[in-house]
């Protein structure tokens, strides 16, 4: 009776413990470098074996969804999630997020790149730990540029982009002069022509927030990119984003692609692009104006205000953006998969910079990007490729859609642009600016 009561009383115990192990749910997007962040993570959980972490590992948009709806609850089901330069200051700043204002010595803040840990503060106060950065620059193909004797400039506009991919442009050979995203989103084909809007010194809002989507310059902008990837472009860009682009450059389809600089790792690997020894590297197009013409991004890892675990969530977070963790990924990978545009130190190692040719580039993109003044003009709004208020998600979305439709041919250009007026004018009346 005795060894049968002892045995219970042990039974009692294990299922105490067990019962007693915190779970991080960790709320995260689908890519290599959160894939690798998951392997390596192992080492973290040696030292915390009390942790269990609980990936939902989601696409962009139902991320954003998922975490959207989470915030919004009373009890939000994830102890860390994954946000951008977008939502880190706007959640900072209604309280949603907590602030990172205490960080211990041995993470090394002032090693963060200037530009990404601006973005993800408000009023001076990081609010998400920034896994890595990025900016926008043009890959393109240097052994279709030398059979067409044609020659990259060092600082292209989008009419060097629009008069070379007529001449790339080989539909015989399965060959596009030039691949651009078009897939309806906010983050989406709205980010990519953002970028170009700007550039071509269209821009959202005038000083006194009335929208200018129907304006010269945006027609403009639309124009050129309708001919650009009817002429010059895959017959389903609507469709494409940057994993379908990313598949069909290296697989040798694209002669150009301007995009998110955390392409060039993956097109540079043999292990994955049939052209990792063709990809050439320039800085995204500009126009009547550099301002805003490359975009500032970060995904970032943040901690709920009302997260059930928000101890070993604020240890994780700062484990997985630390420099030992770039050292851990450099060791177990290679440097050519640590995660870029975070640190300062990762660009000044050696290694990487022979294993990434594109590095210098990718940084200088990065420190470029004209956050404050993001077009030509001057404009009551911050953001490069977004406009830093709230509700630009919706209007993001519904722009994209249109422009998609119009991809399609459900809209002409004066239509899509009538509409877009018509959709963000409905929108910001809803939820005005400071209000």
């Amino acid at each position: 009776m005795k060894s049968h009561a002892l045995l219970l009383c042990l039974a009692a115990l294990s299922t105490g413990s067990v019962a007693a192990k915190t779970t991080l749910n960790i709320a995260t997007i689908a890519n290599g470098d959160m894939t690798i962040m998951q392997q390596i993570s192992a080492s973290w959980q040696k030292t915390h074996p009390d942790i269990q972490l609980n990936w939902h590992v989601l696409d962009d948009g139902e991320l954003r969804r998922q975490v959207l709806t989470a915030m919004n609850s009373a009890t939000p089901a994830f102890d860390i999630i994954t946000v951008g330069t977008w939502e880190a200051p706007l959640w900072g700043k209604k309280g949603w997020l907590k602030p990172l204002s205490s960080l211990p010595a041995e993470y090394q803040v002032d090693d963060l790149l200037a530009p990404v840990r601006k973005a993800l503060s408000y009023q001076d106060t990081l609010y998400a730990l920034p896994f890595y950065g990025e900016s926008s620059m043009t890959y393109y193909r240097k052994d279709l540029f030398a059979e067409k004797q044609l020659t990259m400039p060092d600082d292209p506009d989008w009419s060097d982009i629009q008069r070379l991919a007529a001449k790339l442009t080989d539909k015989s050979r399965g060959i596009y002069g030039v691949c651009l995203r078009g897939r309806p989103g906010w983050g989406d084909n709205t980010a990519f022509l953002t970028t170009m809007a700007n550039a071509y010194g269209a821009q959202w809002f005038s000083l006194d927030w009335q929208p200018m989507l129907n304006s010269p310059e945006w027609r403009a902008v639309l124009q050129d990119y309708q001919a650009m990837v009817k002429q010059d472009g895959p017959p389903e860009t609507a469709e494409n984003s940057f994993g379908q682009i990313i598949r069909r450059f290296a697989a040798g389809e694209c002669a150009m692609w301007v995009d998110s600089t955390v392409a060039a790792g993956l097109l540079i690997n043999p292990q994955i692009s049939r052209v990792a020894d063709k990809v050439a590297f320039a800085p995204a197009p500009g126009g009547l104006t550099r301002n805003g013409s490359n975009w500032l991004w970060s995904w970032a890892l943040a901690v709920p205000a009302r997260a059930a675990n928000p101890t070993p969530a604020l240890a994780f977070i700062q484990w997985a953006t630390s420099r030992q963790y770039i050292e851990e990924v450099a060791n177990v990978v290679g440097w050519g998969a640590v995660p870029p545009g975070s640190r300062e130190s990762t660009y000044q190692q050696a290694s990487y910079q022979r294993l990434a040719p594109y590095a210098a580039q990718v940084k200088a993109a990065v420190e470029s990007a004209t956050v404050e003044t993001p077009t030509l003009g001057p404009v009551p709004y911050q953001g490069v490729q977004y406009v830093s208020i709230e509700d630009f998600d919706k209007m993001g979305d519904a722009v994209g859609k249109n422009i998609a439709a119009m991809l399609q041919g459900q809209l002409s250009v004066d239509e899509t642009l009538e509409k877009n007026q018509r959709d963000v004018t409905a929108l910001i009346a809803a939820t005005p600016p400071g209000h």
